[in-house]
């Protein structure tokens, strides 16, 4: 078998919501077919695959680097061992050939577009849902057939008052979501105390609510919203710092002793390690946020996996940022502790399945080979045209 066609589109995600650091009315998406010549029941098997929300889409180091390589290749020298399926591994020596050590920025973010298709193409041809495929490789066969997923939102958007925002978590609640995730750090502190007393008026206990500031806090404000915080017994406290300032979360988990989260701007196994090594995390509450489409792909993450096991950490407390069909398809094979949500903004990427519903915060996956796309209607459009 062999990759016969790659092709890439940017699409836009723009929205007027913003958090503490960033506004996304100019966000877009790299989107990529990646065409076999394996056919089934008259189709050709085509994996497909996207950036995770946050970062803009990577399509010029796609088209420059990473593309051509894979093309270039042998295709011999992408296939596993039974020369019948693509491997993942060999794909990923291939494109990351030539390439230095360091600089994990929107590197990491093409090569997890390209990581997904594949592994989308891999489940694909072997006729197994990705996280059955995963659990069958990785786990003994074991998977985790439904998976905790908490609600993202509470964004600040232009006249956006309490009422609002009360409005906008009980639509979560409706839906199935028992935890819900708010932002802090875009407004003064006396404000957003104000915001999260609004939300927590509205949930039966403190901890089905988490807030997020987005790597915004020097270490003055992040030990100021700590004590603000600490009272409230919050699911967590995340990303108060910059994501690479490890002394900063370090020096905070001295002070606050609630649950705190961090690790979705974190781009590789080496910042992952270093994270673990220096930023003070506890392993018996803290939560890792690594997000695959954004950290070089699945085959990165099995590496941050196998290096979070030596360190003592188990899979369950990690629990990936971005709300994509990847990830949960990750956290339901090797048994991770959940995934991000984003029932109302970044569509059509974010969200889940079409008709599973999310019942007390947890929510199925479909039968379907791959990652599933196809069941989500609006996002298989966008895929579907790509392909062709």
């Amino acid at each position: 078998m062999r990759i016969v066609d790659i092709r890439d589109t940017v699409v836009p995600i723009k929205s007027d919501i913003r958090n503490s650091y960033i506004d996304f009315s100019q966000m877009t998406v790299s989107v990529l077919a990646l065409v076999t010549d394996m056919v089934r029941d008259g189709k050709p098997m085509i994996g497909y695959g996207f950036n995770s929300n946050g970062r803009y889409a990577p399509s010029g180091i796609l088209r420059d680097r990473f593309l051509p390589r894979l093309k270039a290749a042998p295709p011999e020298s992408l296939l596993d061992e039974t020369g019948e399926n693509l491997d993942p591994h060999r794909i990923w020596a291939v494109v990351m050939r030539n390439e230095k050590p360091g600089g994990h920025g929107e590197r990491s973010v093409a090569v997890g577009v390209l990581d997904m298709a594949v592994w989308d193409a891999v489940a694909k041809i072997a006729g197994l849902p990705l996280y059955r495929l995963l659990a069958n490789r990785y786990r003994g066969g074991r998977f985790d057939a439904k998976v905790f997923v908490y609600a993202a939102g509470g964004y600040y958007y232009p006249n956006k008052d309490l009422s609002a925002l009360q409005d906008e978590m009980r639509s979560y609640l409706a839906l199935g979501y028992s935890v819900v995730k708010m932002k802090i750090g875009g407004a003064p502190l006396s404000e957003d105390l104000r915001r999260i007393e609004a939300v927590l008026k509205i949930l039966k206990t403190p901890d089905q609510l988490a807030v997020d500031a987005n790597g915004r806090f020097d270490l003055d404000t992040a030990l100021a919203y700590a004590r603000a915080l600490a009272p409230y017994g919050l699911r967590w406290y995340e990303e108060p710092g910059d994501p690479l300032d490890f002394e900063l979360q370090a020096k905070l988990a001295e002070h606050y002793s609630g649950p705190m989260a961090t690790g979705e701007n974190l781009f590789s196994l080496q910042d992952a390690r270093n994270l673990i090594r220096y930023a003070g995390l506890r392993r018996d509450r803290d939560v890792l946020q690594f997000d695959c489409a954004l950290s070089y792909g699945l085959v990165e993450y099995l590496r941050i996996l196998e290096m979070l096991t030596e360190y003592g950490w188990s899979p369950t407390r990690c629990i990936p940022h971005g709300g994509h069909q990847m990830s949960l398809n990750i956290a339901a094979g090797l048994g991770l502790g959940g995934n991000e949500s984003y029932p109302g903004v970044f569509q059509p990427f974010g969200g889940f399945a079409d008709g599973i519903a999310v019942e007390d915060s947890y929510v199925g996956l479909p039968q379907l080979p791959g990652i599933g796309f196809e069941a989500k209607k609006n996002l298989y459009r966008v895929m579907k045209e790509l392909a062709g």
